[in-house]
């Protein structure tokens, strides 16, 4: 231990000199306790849930420091993980672009979903865009969660699916994003286990819906629901916080681009789903199922999905078939209503589920892959479950674990050492645990669980007990399957990596069949209601997500060479098919990025903050394999670039500009770089993790040097241009006053000849040399007596440009089955308007979108006096100029579809863009609230803080000199009185008085919105437009610039007006 640093001062594990599970357990208590809750492993991050928050831990000041940096610069981090993604996939300090992926594994409550975020958030902060789209896929994380996340007995935010998020970037840019969505645990939705809850979203929605919405849809207290089977949970411990979730729900489902009408429809089936819970059987003489209260839940529920009540009511409780043309009635028992009742209920949350996955894929499209793009992915997916009772979504669970753990030991150890051998280096073999016999058991064909799992589900008389006999049968002698000694008990045991597991196989064959009772697919797919239809009408993929668009899968048809079914049906992909198929494309995927992997680990059972189980965490830390992946990341080479990459990328270190990509220039660049430990194989250069972020520095240096060199020689060659500019215009002014010379001489010599004709000839008559009454005398000869240097301009060329300050936030830029496949999205187009940026298209955009944005509510025939038109940055700080702090005005952005919110604030003026999002609904770039309209989003304001600036909106600023700048974006059908108020005191100009607008009063011809002559009340107060005080500061608004004025009314049109306000308001 001699010479080891201070307990708990250790970053990276990998550089102990000696490392055992007691001296790692030591290290990671001792950080542990410090609030260190994460450590570094070469390259490798642990993080240990703390569970709760740590002050400072995520502030944006530690975002700040983890930003473009070496990971070695500061203390292990999980933004550090996101910075090192980021830097690699932008080429960054010498590394090679390249797609990355980050794998976030651990046990349930280990904090994956919370990593998972923070990463996102940095990967945000990183881009430093200045789009919406940033926060909209921040905003994805919190929807799904409402949808798919529930409290367990391990986990209080349990991820009920699985998620693999994909962000293109592009040139350094995030682009888009796409979710891939693995196996919902739909069986939540009917039964929870004891102290669990269903899915978040029920409860809140119970906090946060209105009154009147839970009345009308019947929603009384959560305790009246069977489907939430503990009782209102979350919603009676804490309804304030649930309240807040349902708020922020609600604004990130208006921010990613949900419409209203999308959302009442959601909220619709979420409460059908609880009626139809309610929904109770009985059953008569005839063992014939029916609904007890036909006019009770069941009505709701039906009213509620767009179905009509008798054929739910028919549906559930009997099933039609027919025999040799005749129509059969078989009638369900009680039981078996109850469980078709359930089934739609499922159905109808997965559908639900995957169209909102389907709707975020949609709005959040990226453009079409070039070849400058690159992605980041982000895996989040359940973590290792062992529960009193484990069924078929545990196995599916601990499956998907087994294939990460095999994916993180194929990259540690196996492949990495079979490069090892293969290019000879030095190398001695690290043993590991390979987990590649379970996997078989698992997904061999076709004698493997999940095979006879389906081969059982296909039987028209498999059942439970059937599919574990033949378990037992099969799997007798293999290691990692146990049976159990009832052999009538229907579990059985499997020895996964991270611990023995016991399965009940109960409902196996029913959860894997996922099937509908008949006609319920074809109820569904006519409602009346247009997101049900569309739902059902959609396909489900092979790997089980929801298709809308109906694309064939090409590849899949190629392949059809087997024989149809017996009876002539096509076979259903089951639920394990679609989960096999869902993991090999996850894997494959995978494979094509660069792995960055993060271990959570959880300290205790109990979620208590500050208890470290240091048995629990020493079982962890054993079954990952953590030992031995220090050890290899301590011993092994990480980093491994061919000959050719290396070179190419290194070769400045010789300071060559080409160089072949041979052995023999590998070894002459490392040498020049002085660093130790690399090895050199057939093809390939083998370096330790570390080696990169010291060839990083030499590229600093070196870059730092190569700009001191590019300012010394432009500084160079700048004053050589200087000295042959001032030599030619020495040279240029030497020729002028050559010329003017020529010709002050030619003048002298006409001069003389015309005095000495004037004396000599007498021919000429005196008269000749008279001057006229009016002619101007000649223009003085000028001097040349000496050549000056031509003065240099007021400009200062020469000098460097300071920086510029960089503000944050939101601030705008002044230049402003058959198989089927999954859908194809694409981004959604701006240019059905025109070319953005163009005055024409924005004109057109503004006319056919926008037009009722505009309007006072309180009145629809006046326009928003904060409202202005197209014009430019410039001008609107002109108008805002001498304005009080606060005021403020909305104009029609120049370089985009969408608007500038520009106030007067502290010693300057600033802008803001608003995007208008595709569900026509306003947000200020970079901020999280959403508005439904302009009105709304000036009223927020003026009462609450933008998140960089502490002062509110205050007064509104109209329009200046009489002019209107949005008069060419108003609709033919609407005309503009100019109305006139008395002068001011001191007149403008000495000519006649200018006229000064006191309000713009706008309105529609017949054809438009009409105010109501009922309403009583008295006239909209007058909009002041002043002039400015400073007579030199002059405001260039469109209407200025294009020379016209207000248009009147038509003569007929203003007195009918003139005289309704006179009848109307009795002035």
């Amino acid at each position: 231990m001699e010479g080891r640093p201070a307990l708990g001062k250790v970053e990276d594990l990998a550089t102990l000199a000696k490392l055992d599970d007691k001296v790692l357990l030591e290290e990671l208590r001792a950080r542990y306790r410090n609030n260190n809750i994460y450590t570094y492993v070469g390259d490798i991050l642990i993080a240990v849930n703390p569970f709760r928050e740590i002050p400072g831990l995520y502030e944006n000041d530690e975002s700040q420091r983890y930003q473009l940096e070496q990971k070695s610069t500061h203390p292990p981090h999980i933004f550090a993980v996101a910075d090192s993604t980021y830097q690699n996939i932008i080429g960054y300090g010498g590394r090679v672009p390249h797609n990355q992926c980050v794998l976030i594994s651990g046990e349930s409550g280990a904090g994956k979903t919370e990593s998972t975020k923070l990463i996102i958030k940095q990967l945000v902060e990183l881009c430093r865009g200045n789009t919406q789209l940033e926060q909209q896929i921040l905003q994805v994380n919190p929807l799904l969660e409402a949808f798919g996340n529930a409290q367990t007995l391990m986990n209080d935010n349990s991820s009920r699916f699985g998620k693999y998020i994909q962000l293109v970037f592009k040139d350094g840019h995030v682009m888009g994003a796409k979710i891939s969505e693995y196996l919902l645990e739909k069986s939540r939705v009917v039964s929870q286990g004891k102290h669990e809850e269903n899915f978040h979203i029920f409860y809140y929605m119970f906090a946060g819906l209105s009154n009147e919405f839970k009345a009308a849809h019947y929603l009384q207290s959560a305790d009246k629901f069977r489907y939430l089977t503990n009782g209102g949970g979350s919603v009676n411990r804490d309804p304030r916080l649930m309240k807040t979730r349902y708020e922020e729900l609600v604004n990130a489902m208006d921010m990613v681009g949900f419409t209203d009408e999308e959302q009442m429809s959601t909220f619709n089936m979420i409460a059908s789903i609880l009626h139809l819970g309610n929904v109770t059987f009985g059953m008569d003489d005839d063992d014939a199922a029916f609904i007890e209260d036909e006019n009770g839940a069941v009505k709701v529920a039906s009213q509620l999905l767009g179905i009509n009540t008798q054929e739910v009511v028919g549906t559930l409780t009997a099933m039609v078939t027919f025999t040799r043309g005749e129509q059969v009635k078989r009638n369900y028992t009680a039981e078996r209503a109850r469980d078709a009742c359930d089934a739609m209920s499922k159905a109808i949350y997965g559908r639900l589920f995957g169209w909102i996955v389907n709707k975020v894929n949609q709005l959040l499209a990226p453009p079409l892959m070039h070849a400058e793009q690159r992605e980041i992915g982000i895996l989040d997916i359940f973590g290792f479950e062992h529960f009193e009772k484990n069924s078929f979504e545990q196995a599916c669970i601990n499956l998907a674990n087994e294939q990460l753990q095999f994916f993180f030991n194929q990259h540690v150890f196996k492949l990495e050492q079979d490069e090892y051998t293969k290019e000879g280096i030095d190398w001695t073999e690290i043993k590991f645990v390979d987990n590649q016999p379970l996997l078989d058991l698992f997904l061999n064909k076709p004698i493997g669980i999940l095979s006879l799992l389906d081969e059982e589900s296909h039987f028209p008389k498999g059942s439970d007990q059937t599919f574990v006999d033949k378990l037992n049968i099969h799997f007798s002698g293999n290691k990692f399957y146990g049976k159990t000694q009832q052999s009538t008990s229907g579990k059985f045991t499997i020895y996964h990596y991270a611990g023995k597991v016991a399965y009940d196989a109960s409902s196996w064959l029913e959860k894997n069949r996922d099937t509908l009772p008949p006609g319920v697919m074809e109820m569904l797919q006519g409602s009346t209601d247009e997101l049900v239809r569309l739902m059902f009408r959609g396909q489900v993929t092979r790997t089980g997500s929801l298709a809308l668009q109906g694309r064939k899968s090409m590849s899949r048809r190629t392949r059809r060479s087997k024989k149809p079914s017996m009876d002539g049906r096509k076979r259903k992909l089951t639920v394990g098919g679609q989960f096999k198929n869902s993991l090999q494309i996850l894997m494959e995927r995978m494979m094509s990025s660069s792995p960055v992997f993060v271990r959570c680990l959880k300290p205790n059972h109990v979620k208590v903050p500050g208890k470290f189980d240091e048995t629990y965490i020493r079982d962890q830390l054993l079954y990952t394999g953590m030992l031995e992946t220090i050890k290899i990341r301590r011993e092994g080479f990480a980093v491994r670039p061919s000959f050719p990459e290396f070179v190419e990328k290194y070769k400045i270190l010789l300071c060559k500009a080409s160089l072949d990509g041979n052995k023999q220039n590998c070894v002459r660049i490392l040498k020049a770089s002085k660093i130790t430990g690399w090895q050199v194989g057939k093809t390939k250069v083998f370096m330790k993790y570390y080696h990169l972020e010291q060839l990083s520095d030499i590229f600093k240096v070196m870059g730092k040097s190569a700009v001191h060199l590019q300012k010394v020689v432009r500084g160079f060659l700048a004053r050589q241009r200087v000295k042959l500019r001032k030599l030619e215009a020495q040279k240029e002014a030497q020729r002028v006053h050559n010329f003017l010379s020529q010709i002050s001489n030619l003048s002298i010599e006409v001069n003389n000849h015309q005095h000495s004709a004037r004396v000599h000839d007498k021919a000429i008559p005196p008269a000749y040399f008279k001057t006229g009454k009016d002619e101007l005398p000649p223009p003085p000869v000028p001097s040349f007596d000496g050549i000056a240097t031509p003065r240099s301009s007021g400009n200062k060329y020469t000098e460097p440009v300071g920086p510029t300050s960089r503000s944050f936030g939101t601030q705008a830029d002044s230049s402003d089955s058959d198989q089927f496949s999954d859908d194809e999205f694409k981004p959604i187009s701006s240019t059905q308007f025109g070319t953005p940026g163009t005055r024409q298209a924005t004109v057109k955009w503004f006319k056919e979108t926008q037009s009722q944005q505009v309007y006072d509510p309180a009145v629809s025939s006046f326009i928003a006096e904060w409202f202005h038109g197209v014009i430019s940055r410039r001008t609107s700080e002109v108008l805002l100029g001498s304005k009080p702090i606060g005021c403020f005005l909305i104009r029609v952005s120049e370089s985009r579809f969408g608007y500038t919110l520009s106030f007067r604030g502290e010693g300057r003026v600033r802008h803001y863009m608003i995007d208008q999002l595709p569900n026509k609904k306003f947000v200020i770039v970079g901020e999280k609230k959403v508005h439904r309209t302009l009105k709304d989003l000036v009223d927020y304001y003026s009462s609450n803080h933008l998140s960089n600036w502490e002062g509110y909106l205050s007064e509104p600023c109209g329009q200046e000199d009489g002019n209107c700048d949005y008069q060419e974006l108003m609709p033919e059908n609407y005309y503009f009185k100019l109305e006139q108020k008395a002068p001011p005191q001191r007149p403008i100009s000495s000519g006649p008085r200018r006229q000064q607008a006191s309000r713009v009063r706008a309105s529609r011809t017949p054809g438009g919105p009409q105010r109501d002559s009922t309403v009583t009340g008295p006239p909209l107060p007058d909009r002041n437009y002043t002039i400015p005080n400073n007579s030199n500061t002059r405001v260039r608004s469109s209407a200025a610039m294009s020379g016209r004025p207000l248009p009147e009314r038509p003569v007929d049109a203003q007195k009918r007006l003139l005289q309704n306000q006179k009848t109307k308001y009795d002035y």
